[in-house]
């Protein structure tokens, strides 16, 4: 976490010099470019959402350039702004689950997974803290509509699950892919998880410490079943 930080701050510090009359941009970017493509990897790795959109400082002049940001004050409030979630994200990133499981082929719950843990850093009224609670309801929907097959799962009370009925879907996914009695504490383990999610996102009393607990659950649940489909 610390050199993604300083990373992150080489990143931003740059792109404030080249457009406040500091460093030059063909002196720069070359290195600025292997440090965004660095950055960017890990961001992904952890779920995190990567807000700049500018791999090379050359599309970062093309911006500034054309008026939109005309002035430095301008230039360098733009640039704190588009950093300041991500740093919160990354600094309180120990509290959160950390998304080790590779999710490539899962491109919507990655997004997903990067939206909750943005939405969960700015968070600060009741109601943004209840989308946290939306989004880990969506992203649990979704889990489940990818992993969950009608002909190899059926279902454990012979009532066809809808496409957001997550709890059957899961809970016909996991008496498969479990079954066994070795596999009797993986199973507890897995419907609990779902079942702490389920609940946490349909509270309506929302605190950050409810949020903060709903995105952990939620991300330990993709983790669970994305190790489980490998």
């Amino acid at each position: 976490m610390e050199e993604l930080l300083k990373d992150l701050n080489y990143i931003k510090n740059t792109m404030t010099s080249v457009s406040t009359g500091g460093a030059m941009i063909q002196d720069v970017n070359e290195e600025f470019k292997k440090t965004y493509r660095k950055v960017s990897t890990e961001l992904k790795r952890l779920g995190i959402k990567n807000p700049n959109p500018y791999s090379d400082l050359w599309e970062w002049y093309g911006k500034w350039s054309s008026g939109e940001v005309p002035q430095y004050r301008d230039r360098r409030a733009y640039l704190i702004e588009m950093f300041k979630s991500l740093f919160n994200q990354i600094e309180n990133h120990g509290v959160d689950a950390e998304l080790e499981v590779e999710l490539e082929g899962w491109d919507r719950i990655e997004r997903s997974i990067g939206e909750i843990r943005l939405r969960l850093a700015d968070a600060e009224t009741e109601e943004q803290l209840q989308v946290v609670g939306l989004l880990c309801r969506e992203t649990i929907i979704s889990l489940a509509q990818e992993v969950y097959d009608s002909e190899k799962h059926p279902p454990l009370d012979d009532v066809i699950p809808s496409a957001t009925d997550a709890k059957r879907m899961f809970e016909s996914y996991i008496a498969v892919e479990l079954q066994g009695s070795e596999n009797k504490g993986l199973r507890t383990y897995a419907r609990a998880t779902n079942t702490l999610a389920n609940e946490l996102t349909h509270k309506r009393t929302a605190t950050i410490k409810l949020a903060k607990l709903c995105s952990s659950s939620c991300i330990n649940l993709v983790n669970l079943i994305r190790i489980l489909n490998e």
